[in-house]
């Protein structure tokens, strides 16, 4: 067993709050749930939520595409101990 560094390597994120924010994130279908709230967020489920790639998205998190092209969601305080900006390629 041994400590490791995580690599470093640029990704592409942007922060989700409602749909229409990211051109990736789907509108969920909820028919068998009118009124109930998210396990994660505890928020309601029913228009202030959304799907990438199977993966719901909460109010908040940041959508990544991974290093080889995967996009998935990330909580925000996950994100922010991970991630810090870096400066655009122009």
């Amino acid at each position: 067993m041994g400590l490791y560094r995580k690599k470093p390597v640029v990704i592409e994120a942007g922060q989700w709050f409602k749909l229409g924010d990211h051109p990736e994130v789907r509108i969920p279908v909820w028919s068998h749930c009118n009124g109930c709230l998210c396990e994660v967020c505890g928020k309601p489920l029913d228009d202030i939520h959304g799907f990438v790639k199977g993966h719901r998205v909460c109010p908040g998190d940041w959508i990544i595409r991974s290093v080889k092209g995967e996009l998935y969601a990330c909580k925000s305080d996950i994100f922010e101990a991970t991630y810090e900006r870096v400066n655009s390629r122009n």
